[in-house]
């Protein structure tokens, strides 16, 4: 397996949590950096968060203070916690990994799994 899986999207009321899970290989977790990207309705694919191998965090300034991003490079797997959802974090989310030095961006993306936040 190359490619980036997520898992643990779903429908939550405002105000809620949901976790989301990114497995992948080996490779990926002893190398790169990874990150989420989130694509809501019409609008462009944005960051959320990102991490680097051993740790250092971004996040975007929207979701500061109620994400959450972690690594387990043992286990091969990346989380985000999302509390205190929003309608706007409405979203199909992306699991990515490697940067892309190229193109600034990743060199490996996942399929993305759907949040939907509605009340």
């Amino acid at each position: 397996q190359v490619q980036p899986v997520e898992s643990g999207g779903g429908s939550v009321l405002p105000g809620g949590s949901l976790k989301l899970s990114c497995t992948a290989s080996a490779t990926i977790f002893a190398n790169c950096a990874m990150a989420w990207y989130r694509q809501g309705p019409g609008k462009k694919r944005e960051m959320v968060s990102r991490i680097g191998l051993y740790g250092p965090r971004n996040y975007a300034d929207s979701v500061k203070g109620r994400f959450t991003i972690s690594r387990n490079n043992t286990w091969q797997i990346l989380y985000l916690q999302m509390n205190s959802l929003k309608i706007e974090d409405t979203a199909v989310y992306y699991c990515a990994a490697c940067d892309d030095l190229a193109s600034g961006g990743y060199q490996y993306w996942g399929q993305g799994t759907q949040v939907t936040v509605a009340s």
